[in-house]
């Protein structure tokens, strides 16, 4: 089977940046932040900039690129002024993607911050149904992300995605970016196959596996329905290597990106850790 495995990378000199980082860690994708993670504003791209990340993407190879909002952007806040500045923010998060050529950007769907899970969701899909309206972008698809359901954060129940995209008016816009250290975290057990089976039966009858666009392969820290998003190396949490396993021998994912966010560092031989953990998905791969 093969599979489209890759890791976040960074964009430190330009986003273009990152398809020489992927080069040399293996990847055949990736994901970026569009901006500084935790700013609201940036400046534009330079045509200069555009031109780059569409040479080194020609020279690479390396495709699709998935782009991830920033994390101060929520789409379910009660204050009027951060609802006002996420959605201009995400608008412009839409526009940088599209700028790109990127297909997918993945976001947090949001925290209600008290307010409630029903209103917290109807937020989100009035906010995206408002951007959608004023990016006209639908080359672009939002993918809301599972969480782990931490503090007050929506979406770390497959209820909560099916209901947001449920009030979308485009929903043809809207995807899923699963993420297997948040859906563990959240109480959703994959340890075994059985199991896992049962997990995306479930997560088929409320949304629809056809929604699934990206994967985010993370070991976790903590252990099943702990509601901690903590990241950890393949293998080496709570998660070990059979949900992988599964997951990427699932004839159904062989065109879905699987990227990893797991921590960044160097092992004991100096070896960029992103590379050995994609090197131990691909062993397991049959």
């Amino acid at each position: 089977m093969t599979c489209i495995l890759g890791a976040h990378m960074s964009t430190a000199g330009g986003v273009y940046r990152a398809f020489e980082r992927a080069d040399n860690t293996g990847c055949s994708t990736f994901q970026i932040f569009l901006k500084n993670s935790n700013q609201w504003n940036a400046k534009p791209y330079s045509n200069e900039e555009i031109l780059f990340f569409k040479t080194n993407k020609e020279k690479t190879g390396i495709w699709p690129a998935v782009a991830h909002d920033s994390y101060l952007i929520n789409l379910a806040s009660y204050d009027k002024q951060v609802l006002y500045k996420s959605q201009i923010a995400f608008e412009d998060e839409i526009l940088r993607a599209s700028q790109l050529s990127i297909p997918f950007i993945v976001m947090h769907p949001g925290s209600h911050l008290g307010a409630g899970y029903e209103e917290g969701i109807d937020r989100i899909s009035e906010s995206l149904n408002i951007i959608f309206d004023k990016t006209n972008k639908p080359e672009v698809m939002v993918l809301l992300e599972t969480t782990a359901g931490q503090g007050t954060n929506i979406g770390y129940r497959f209820e909560h995605i099916a209901k947001i995209i449920e009030k979308i008016k485009e929903r043809e816009r809207v995807g899923v970016c699963l993420d297997t250290c948040h859906i563990f975290a959240a109480g959703y057990d994959i340890l075994n196959y059985e199991k896992y089976i049962k997990t995306f039966e479930e997560f088929d009858a409320l949304i629809g596996i056809k929604k699934l666009k990206v994967v985010h392969l993370n070991d976790s820290k903590k252990g099943l329905g702990s509601r901690v998003d903590r990241h950890e190396h393949i293998g080496k949490g709570a998660l070990g290597l059979k949900p992988f396993e599964y997951l990427l021998n699932d004839i159904r994912l062989q065109n879905i990106p699987l990227i990893l966010e797991t921590p960044k560092g160097i092992d004991e031989n100096g070896i960029d850790m992103d590379i050995v953990n994609l090197n131990i998905l691909r062993n397991l791969i049959k």
